[in-house]
């Protein structure tokens, strides 16, 4: 898998939501470097069971349709 890249725009509110998760829920004060460097980290150490979980639940889905096709197939038999 390739690395995960955020746009820079994305890269900053998500190392934004990091700061503020951090300093609220756990009282820790993370700098802008430090966020950057903890994203980098779930991305690559993580974000291949997101990714994976996310072409799973796309797989669930794709395989919902094809049954609904396949009976919509079946009624149409004559």
């Amino acid at each position: 898998m390739s690395k995960i890249a955020f746009p820079a725009q994305l890269k900053e509110q998500v190392i934004q939501k990091l700061q503020n998760y951090m300093s609220l829920e756990l009282e820790i004060e993370l700098g802008q470097f430090d966020a950057d460097f903890l994203l980098d980290f779930i991305s690559k150490e993580m974000g291949s069971h997101f990714y994976n979980q996310g072409l799973y639940d796309a797989q669930a889905v794709l395989a919902d349709r094809m049954e609904s096709l396949n009976d919509a197939i079946y009624q149409l038999e004559q």
